[in-house]
């Protein structure tokens, strides 16, 4: 396929990549910040790096869309108002929460949409395309499409999710939730440690929550530990003493419920050894909104 890519940050520019890797030929790509020229030279060298209608206009089988979830219809829209799309050319964007109808200015002038998302973390580096085999893909495409999806996926490394075009919004928040959440749960533990005098903070979590990562994949709720699945209120409240006062207390205290909540629906807490726990836990506290 001749193939452009409209947006070379993090993700379009490794996916471009990744496509040229297997044969296909990236005709042009778009970037206007110095982090995007340099990642056109780095990952796509050789590819022009043109105005976007330029590159949809040189794409004629693939143009790739890789461009923030707020700015993705403007771009669709300037793009179809501009005539510059074909009939017949896929035009694909890299958003996980938005679905096909965003899309649809491009389909009015006979483009065919679809929805392709990597369920992956990207720096923007070579380091990435090692990254992307064996991934998953949440891809949304007309019935029409989803060989030629399915084929594009596998060209980059991944395997194919189908997701039903009114779920895109509800894929993309447990993906966010799990990964983007995650990252924050993780420093603030670490800022807590560093609190507390530990000098190396990731050395002391990444044997610890590297296990609780690939026990909670194997194993779902019966990998719970600890003081709320064992209905420890007294140490709960503990807790609650010494982060009052922090900018952490506030997802300490919703965590802990929701793990209260699936504890007892797991039946690994009895409801009755969680009356204390949960009271500790509904107990009002001061909360600071700054690090």
């Amino acid at each position: 396929m001749k193939v452009g890519v409209i947006g070379a940050g993090r993700v379009g520019a490794v996916l471009a990549a990744a496509l040229r890797g297997s044969g296909h030929e990236v005709v042009a790509a778009s970037g206007v910040s110095s982090a995007a020229k340099h990642r056109i030279r780095q990952l796509l060298p050789g590819t022009p790096n043109l105005p976007a209608d330029q590159v949809a206009a040189l794409a004629d089988d693939l143009l790739i869309i890789a461009v923030p979830d707020d700015a993705l219809a403007g771009v669709v829209n300037g793009l179809a108002a501009l005539h510059v799309l074909k009939p017949g050319q896929i035009v694909a964007h890299t958003s996980g929460a938005h679905g096909l109808a965003v899309l649809q200015p491009a389909v009015e002038t006979g483009a065919r949409p679809l929805a392709l998302h990597p369920a992956m973390t990207f720096t923007g580096t070579k380091a990435d395309l090692g990254r992307l085999n064996g991934i998953s893909f949440g891809v949304t495409a007309p019935e029409g499409l989803r060989e030629i999806a399915g084929s594009l996926v596998k060209d980059l490394g991944g395997t194919p999710e189908w997701i039903a075009d009114e779920n895109r919004a509800l894929y993309h928040a447990a993906l966010a939730h799990g990964a983007n959440h995650l990252v924050t749960l993780v420093n603030d533990a670490a800022d807590r440690l560093r609190d507390a005098g530990v000098v190396q903070p990731e050395k002391v979590l990444a044997p610890l929550l590297t296990a609780a990562l690939q026990n909670a994949l194997a194993m779902g709720d019966n990998a719970l530990t600890g003081p709320v699945s064992r209905g420890d209120a007294g140490t709960v409240a503990r807790h609650i003493d010494v982060l009052e006062g922090t900018p952490t207390l506030t997802s300490y205290l919703a965590l802990a419920r929701r793990s209260a909540d699936r504890a007892i629906a797991a039946g690994r807490l009895r409801t009755t050894d969680a009356e204390a726990l949960l009271d500790a836990l509904a107990t009002p506290v001061h909360v600071e909104a700054a690090k």
